[in-house]
């Protein structure tokens, strides 16, 4: 390999460090932090760490500050609502595709889980669910976009998914909140199955809406 290619490779090992730190919360929401502390957390070398930041900063998701370093974006009322009406827009035209073109594969397996979801989160067991329950609630939102059937507006999407995560882990997943997100995605699966868009795309923005609510956003 040329030293083209390895610097190339390790940029990209560099941006993926970079994306998982955000996913998992390592990096918190409006955290400030110098090029050498990104170099130190996410453990390559500086020239790679710029390319990455570039990458991030082309979505959003950090903002360069001349002489300062960085800033993961924040979480303000404005950045949740926008986030969250982004992706209902996608989610709404998703369903809408998706039973149009009759792609509904894989919403048994769907159902299910939100179901046991759902279920756990009215027991003590779901005092250590937050983690499972943002994956499960992100395997419904996950699949509308696969409905998309546009390379464009899923980069788009996982953009604005890698945002929501930062949004996410400024605040636990409650369980009173898990089990009402799980039955607002039960209501979107079952509009799916019986192959109606108008109550999926209402069902969509009723959950957009009530999840601006528990974030305490109008």
């Amino acid at each position: 390999m040329n030293r083209a290619n390895e610097n190339q490779l390790m940029a990209e090992q560099a941006q993926e460090a970079l994306w998982i730190a955000l996913r998992t919360g390592k990096l918190r929401g409006g955290q400030f932090l110098s090029m050498s502390q990104l170099v130190e957390i996410l453990g390559f070398p500086i020239s790679a760490i710029r390319e990455a930041v570039k990458q991030a900063g082309s979505r959003s998701l950090l903002a360069t500050l001349p002489k300062r370093g960085v800033q993961v974006m924040e979480v303000r009322p404005e950045t949740i609502r926008e986030c969250l009406d982004f992706r209902m827009a996608l989610d709404q035209e998703g369903a809408r595709r998706r039973i149009a073109g009759r792609n509904l594969s894989g919403l048994n397996a769907l159902q299910g889980r939100h179901e046991e979801m759902r279920n756990a989160a009215r027991t003590d067991r779901a005092r250590d669910l937050p983690p499972k329950a943002i994956e499960v609630d992100l395997s419904l939102h996950d699949y509308l976009a696969e409905g998309l059937g546009n390379s464009h507006l899923a980069d788009a999407y996982a953009a604005n998914r890698m945002r929501i995560a930062i949004i996410q882990n400024a605040r636990p997943f409650l369980q009173d909140r898990i089990a009402s997100a799980m039955e607002e995605h039960l209501a979107i699966i079952d509009a799916l199955q019986c192959g109606d868009a108008e109550t999926a795309i209402s069902a969509i923005r009723n959950h957009c809406e009530r999840t601006l609510r528990w974030w305490g956003v109008t």
